[in-house]
């Protein structure tokens, strides 16, 4: 990162996502106005779960994992969040604390708008929370999908869907314009409450079936047609 960039120079980055392109330009412009940039190393926490409300978040480069601890120290990976995504809304509507924690997946930049800036935004303009409702209701509609899919569908359509889901940023991708993944079986398999073991036999399943190349530490899709076939449950 050019260190004389301001967050209004990654306006038409964020346009790339569908909730910061759907929303007013003037919005757009006055949200990254008063964000700043935030550089963080590998490991770093954005926040850590139980922090007060501190804003919301847009990923400029990099990506940012949402995990949580469980009473036994078992861990569980929400999501890998990348550009041009958006995060931490919730806080925004009740004032409550952080409910994961959010890690640097590796060398990240982050925009950072702070919540006192984004009370002041809804204070002058009301109709803006329509516009945060948006971005929050696009969260909660994956969260439960993902909710439906674990507890409803085998485990090769749910890997075969989280790829999906990855590739298109959970929702926010209008655009597929990468088909490399940059997440391990680790964290695939955190994601999906399964054993690594399993992630990686069944990520050599849809190998040899043609819809993906592994790397390490990545899964290149090769045939996204085949792959939307797997993640379709069999009747």
């Amino acid at each position: 990162m050019k260190p004389d960039r301001t967050a209004l120079d990654y306006l038409e980055l964020f346009r790339t996502g569908s909730w910061f392109r759907a929303m007013p330009a003037g919005l757009q412009e006055k949200l990254l106005r008063a964000g700043v940039l935030r550089t963080l190393k590998t490991g770093q926490h954005l926040f850590s779960r139980g922090d007060p409300p501190g804003g919301i978040h847009g990923m400029v480069d990099g990506a940012i994992q949402l995990r949580s601890v469980g009473p036994s120290g078992k861990e569980s990976l929400l999501m890998l969040l990348e550009p041009p995504s958006w995060s931490g809304e919730i806080s925004l509507f009740d004032g409550l604390p952080r409910t994961h924690d959010a890690i640097a997946d590796g060398p990240s930049v982050v925009v950072h708008v702070p919540q006192r800036a984004l009370e002041t935004l809804v204070q002058e303009q009301p109709a803006y929370w329509f516009e945060f409702g948006r971005l929050m209701a696009q969260q909660l509609r994956v969260a439960l999908l993902g909710m439906d899919e674990n507890a409803l569908l085998p485990v090769p359509v749910r890997l075969a869907r989280r790829l999906l889901h990855i590739i298109q940023n959970y929702g926010d991708r209008h655009t597929h314009s990468s088909r490399v993944i940059g997440v391990s079986q680790e964290q695939l398999a955190m994601m999906l409450c399964i054993s690594r073991q399993t992630t990686n036999q069944l990520l050599k399943n849809l190998e040899a079936q043609g819809a993906v190349r592994l790397r390490y530490g990545e899964i290149e899709i090769i045939d996204l047609e085949k792959l939307r076939e797997l993640s379709t449950p069999p009747e």
